[in-house]
């Protein structure tokens, strides 16, 4: 009998993804077979699965936290924002169109409800235990009768659910008490435990305030789980990019500087968290054009509305201000909509992601994209080329536009697409190029998430910024796969020490 224990929050970023990602980890290591599910999700932070889908970035590390692999029935509806108050809708791994907010929650949720119910009994036949999160709070009660990502889902599993409140924020005992009193009678009943989550100093300080709340409310505390700074585990959406993670300073020596363009629409921004691990190297969000002027390497990131945020760049200073860097000698990498960005021009006209027809590049690349219906979401493998031959790739698309050179392609890579079985396409099959390098290999865009994620190839192209600013190179390698792993195991032991495991099997109705 497949058992599922859900985690829902008092309100959005009180540590949902994080916490279901330590449960997965943990019941993993205690030997059950274990897989996420998040029925809906809003992000721009997604994944692509073995088999081609989209899921909500969250769902593919919290499977890889599991040891297993991801598919798109982990995170069966996904909503990923695209400007005016639209969202494409990506069902079962698949876009099926973009809908307003009205349309979605008044029109779309019973075809959406029997997607998720479906998914949900695929991953039961073949798992010991789900691990189920919430999305927001269970309790916004202008949205709640067509809530389908919170309590109706508890109730389709059968789950014993956990309420997560962010002491760190403020406001825990009137998030707790509000948040039960607010659920109905049916679904106050399926809340097992509360987690209090992000404690700074002597948890023992907070013995008073957890009798308090199981006294109040009749629900047992499980655990205080304290703040864990520095957590090298990928954020769900763009509101992690305030943690302080992103915004620590290294007081670097003989070191160098990558300033990454945080626009409006920022999608995928994970790509770049492997550069925050590398010694040496001071790697910040960049919220002003001014922020620019000392960097060595300009990274320019995906986005969901490449049109709409390349008229933001040139409205407010950016589109100046990275061309004045890129001629004082600085290096520039662009990903995805970042990879559009740097070419002439991006045409939009059938107005898949904006009302605008045509926007204006950076003039990087002599380039044109046209944004296109259909979408790729593929894995790919292969070799880097140019002054990188020889260096395995890894990585992922999703875009939905085609790039056009005018003149010779230089690819960044040759690559092979990646099946659901994962062998690729067989080697009698021509390899496709992608990307495109600079002639004098300063400016560099690519459709590839995750090309900094390998490792050989972010060492190289560092060293070669190091190089031009007259630096020792960095001969040690930065395993980032090795890294990941130790903080799986460092979340799960944190938790593990500060959780009533034997109440949490209690929860589960297992010894």
């Amino acid at each position: 009998m497949t058992r599922s224990l859900m985690v829902v929050g008092t309100s959005s970023n009180v540590g949902k993804s994080i916490l279901a990602t330590a449960l997965c980890r943990i019941l993993t290591q205690d030997g059950h077979r274990v897989a996420p599910f998040k029925a809906q999700n809003m992000s721009l932070n997604s994944a692509v699965t073995p088999s081609g889908r989209e899921i909500g970035r969250a769902q593919a590390v919290q499977a890889e936290a599991c040891g297993i692999l991801s598919n798109e029935h982990m995170n069966p509806v996904l909503l990923k924002p695209t400007g005016n108050m639209q969202s494409q809708i990506v069902l079962q791994g698949r876009p099926i169109g973009t809908r307003s907010a009205k349309d979605y929650f008044y029109d779309e949720k019973e075809l959406l409800w029997r997607a998720v119910a479906e998914s949900y009994q695929f991953l039961a036949q073949r798992h010991d235990i789900i691990v189920i999160e919430g999305a927001g709070s269970p309790v916004e009660m202008n949205l709640k009768q067509r809530d389908i990502a919170n309590m109706r889902t508890a109730k389709m599993a059968d789950a014993g659910v956990l309420l997560i409140a962010d002491i760190d924020r403020g406001g825990v005992f009137a998030s707790i008490v509000g948040t039960l009193q607010l659920l109905d009678p049916d679904e106050k009943k399926l809340v097992k435990g509360i987690l209090i989550n992000k404690f700074r100093g002597d948890a023992r300080l907070f013995d008073e305030g957890r009798r308090w709340i199981e006294d109040y409310t009749g629900v047992p505390v499980l655990g205080v789980i304290p703040y864990i700074p520095n957590l090298a585990i990928d954020e769900e959406d763009s509101v992690g990019l305030s943690g302080d993670r992103y915004h620590q300073v290294k007081p670097i020596r003989n070191g160098i500087r990558v300033g990454i363009v945080q626009l409006p629409h920022i999608s995928n921004f994970t790509d770049f968290d492997p550069l925050f691990l590398e010694p040496g190297v001071d790697t910040s969000f960049c919220t002003s054009s001014e922020d620019l002027h000392h960097v060595d390497a300009i990274v320019i990131p995906g986005t969901k509305s490449t049109l709409m945020d390349l008229r933001w760049l040139d409205n407010t200073g950016w589109t100046a201000s990275i061309q004045r860097t890129v001629r004082g000698g600085a290096h520039v990498l662009g990903i995805c909509g970042g990879y559009q960005m740097l070419g002439m021009e991006v045409h939009d006209p059938e107005h898949f992601e904006s009302e605008i027809d045509t926007s204006s590049g950076l003039g990087l690349f002599d380039t044109v994209t046209t944004i296109h219906a259909d979408k790729t979401t593929v894995l790919v493998e292969g070799e880097f080329a140019g002054e990188f031959t020889g260096i395995p790739v890894k990585g992922y698309e999703i875009h939905m536009g085609v790039t056009e050179f005018s003149g010779t392609q230089n690819p960044l890579a040759m690559t092979y697409r990646v099946y659901s079985d994962g062998v690729h396409t067989p080697p009698s099959d021509s390899p496709i190029p992608e990307g495109h390098i600079s002639t004098d290999g300063r400016i560099i865009g690519t459709y590839l998430h995750g090309v900094f994620h390998n490792d050989v190839f972010r060492n190289v192209w560092l060293n070669r910024i190091r190089h031009d600013k007259g630096l020792p190179l960095q001969e040690k390698i930065t395993n980032v796969r090795a890294l990941r792993t130790e903080e799986f195991d460092r979340l799960a032991q944190v938790v593990r020490t500060h959780l009533d495991m034997g109440k949490l099997y209690d929860v589960l109705g297992l010894a």
